[in-house]
């Protein structure tokens, strides 16, 4: 496609309140900006393991208008020769996305939790972020993990501030080696899958579980 056109699409579009929240919920785990023109404009890039491609392609056709072609299949050989196999979508570079660039990314280009996320965190947000990062702990333990790594402590210590504030759950962190986890305390586990399973895709529902009571 003639960039000219592109850039005549690109003119078209302008992210709706569910594009914003799931940006929020991606950005909080495994989705990146990328720029490539010093921070004028930047572009969403998606990858999810093969396991989870209806995850992939659900978040795609969210933002189809925002992509030029469908998702595609990386095949990449580990030096212990396993073969993994991932797929991804790029969006076109926007200027719409330097905001989030800006709140999730500091000076020196590394994933940070902003201080408006009280603001950007909502049910949907958290319920990509627990697609992205998410499991149910185990049927002896009850409750939800999220994997953080990258994340520092004064960081998640914003998480659990918005999350006790804004949803009354209760969580508590927990590092491992050099890593950081969320652990949602057993208290609050119902209340957080009741505020997210709505937003939960078919194919991710057996990250809740299935040993909490039934509503």
């Amino acid at each position: 496609m003639r960039s000219n056109v592109i850039e005549e699409i690109k003119k078209t579009l302008k992210l709706n309140k569910e594009q914003r929240d799931i940006i929020t919920g991606l950005m909080l785990g495994d989705g990146c900006l990328e720029t490539q023109n010093r921070g004028q404009t930047y572009r969403l890039k998606v990858e999810q393991s093969e396991k989870h491609k209806e995850y992939l392609l659900w978040l795609w056709k969210i933002f189809k208008d925002w992509t030029r072609t469908a998702p595609s299949l990386k095949i990449k050989t580990r030096p212990s020769g396993t073969i993994v196999k991932t797929f991804y979508f790029n969006t076109y570079s926007h200027s719409a996305f330097r905001f989030y660039a800006h709140q999730f990314y500091s000076k020196e280009g590394k994933k940070k939790i902003p201080k408006i996320i009280k603001k950007l965190l909502t049910p949907l947000s958290l319920a990509v972020w627990f697609m992205d990062d998410g499991s149910w702990k185990s049927d002896n333990h009850r409750t939800y993990i999220f994997h953080v790594d990258g994340y520092s402590r004064f960081d998640l210590l914003k998480i659990q501030q918005v999350l006790k504030e804004k949803f009354k759950i209760e969580i508590f962190l927990h590092r491992q080696y050099e890593n950081w986890r969320i652990y949602v305390k057993t208290e609050s586990a119902e209340t957080f899958r009741n505020l997210i399973k709505k937003h939960i895709i078919a194919s991710m529902t057996y990250k809740l579980g299935n040993t909490l009571p039934k509503e």
